[in-house]
C-alpha cells in the first residue's frame, strides 16, 4: 500500500482542523484538493478513513492511518533538525497526561524538555485509566498511564507509584468521624469524585473498609479540577482521595486531616511512547523518568 507523503499530512491535517475547509486553509489548498487526497487513500487502503461529522472522526482504521502520518512526520522533522532545515517553531508533540501528575510534578519536566529540545507541546488532559485509548487513536505520541501493556506501536515503562491517600477537613472529621473511622461511616460521610470516572473512592472503600455495596448513597460532589478537588476538601464539602504530593502540606499545616493514617492507595504510572527513534521523544522521555524517580515512589 502506497500513501503519499502529502496524502497523509492532510489527512492529519482535517483530523487536527476538524473539517476538510480547515485542512484546507491550512495547506493553502482547496476543498476539493482535501477531499479528492482523502478518497484517493481511501480507495488505497479500502476503507473509510474518516466519517464526515462536525468535527470528524477517525474510524478504526483511520486512527491507524493516523498514527503512520504523525509518525512519520515526526521523522521528517528530526531529519530536518539534524539538517539544520527544522520549522522555527519546533515540532509539536502531542501528550497525554492525568490532572493529578499535571497538578504536582510533570510541568517542571515538560518546561525541561521544552527547553532542552526546542519542541512545541500540546497536553491533552485525560485520566490514566483511559489514556492509552488516545495513543491508540493516534492523538497523542506520549502518555501517562495506568496500563503496563503497550499499545500496539509504543513501548512502556515503569516510572514509578503515586500514592493516593483518604482525606478530610478537621471539622468534617469532628462531625461523621468523632468516635472513630468504621467502614458503615466512611461509606455514608460526604465525599468528592474527581468526575464520573473517578473510582478512586470506590476503591478505597472495596478494598480497605470492605465495602463493596453501599446501601445508600452519600452526599457526593464532582469537582473536575485537581487543585479545586483539594480546595473542597479543606471546605469540608467532603473527604477524598489526594495524591501524596498535594496533600502533604496541607496535613502538614492541619488543613487536612488523614481520615485512616498509614492507609493509601498505590496507582502505578507507565510511560508509554511511540516505539520510534526521535531525539524529541528520547529526551523527552529520559527527562520524565527523571523526574518521576525524583517526585514518586518505586516500591
Amino acid at each position: 500500500m502506497d500513501l503519499p507523503l502529502e496524502h497523509l499530512r492532510t489527512f492529519a491535517a482535517v483530523v487536527d482542523e476538524g473539517s476538510l475547509e480547515g485542512a484546507a486553509r491550512l495547506l493553502h489548498v482547496s476543498p476539493s484538493a482535501v477531499s479528492q487526497r482523502l478518497r484517493n487513500m481511501e480507495e488505497r487502503t479500502g476503507s473509510v478513513l474518516l466519517m464526515r461529522s462536525r468535527p470528524v472522526a477517525v474510524t478504526a482504521t483511520g486512527a491507524a492511518v493516523l498514527r503512520a502520518a504523525r509518525q512519520i512526520a515526526q521523522v521528517v522533522e528530526d531529519v530536518s533538525a539534524e539538517l539544520d532545515q527544522g520549522s522555527a517553531r519546533g515540532s509539536l508533540v502531542r501528550l497525554v497526561i492525568n490532572a493529578d501528575s499535571l497538578a504536582t510534578w510533570f510541568v517542571p519536566a515538560l518546561a525541561r524538555a521544552a527547553a532542552e529540545t526546542g519542541a512545541r507541546f500540546e497536553v491533552l488532559r485525560a485520566d490514566e485509566t483511559v489514556s492509552t485509548e488516545r495513543l491508540r487513536s493516534g492523538d497523542a505520541m506520549a502518555a501517562l498511564t495506568a496500563t503496563p501493556e503497550p499499545v500496539p506501536g509504543c513501548v512502556s515503562t515503569r516510572i514509578g507509584v503515586d500514592r493516593y491517600h483518604p482525606v478530610a477537613s478537621p471539622a468534617l472529621y469532628r462531625q461523621h468521624f468523632a468516635d472513630g473511622v468504621t467502614p458503615e461511616l466512611l461509606a455514608a460521610a460526604p465525599r468528592i469524585d474527581f468526575d464520573r470516572h473517578d473510582m478512586f473512592q470506590d476503591r478505597f472503600l472495596r478494598e480497605y473498609a470492605g465495602v463493596s455495596e453501599q446501601p445508600s448513597i452519600p452526599p457526593r460532589h464532582f469537582v473536575p479540577s485537581s487543585a479545586e478537588f483539594v480546595t473542597a476538601i479543606e471546605l469540608g464539602m467532603g473527604w477524598g482521595m489526594v495524591p501524596a504530593l498535594q496533600c502533604a502540606a496541607p496535613l502538614a499545616s492541619g488543613t487536612l486531616v488523614e481520615v485512616l493514617p498509614e492507609r493509601s492507595l498505590a496507582l502505578p504510572l507507565y510511560w508509554q511512547r511511540w516505539n520510534l527513534h526521535s531525539p524529541v521523544l528520547d529526551t523527552l522521555t529520559e527527562i520524565i523518568t527523571a523526574a518521576a524517580r525524583d517526585a514518586l515512589d518505586f516500591s
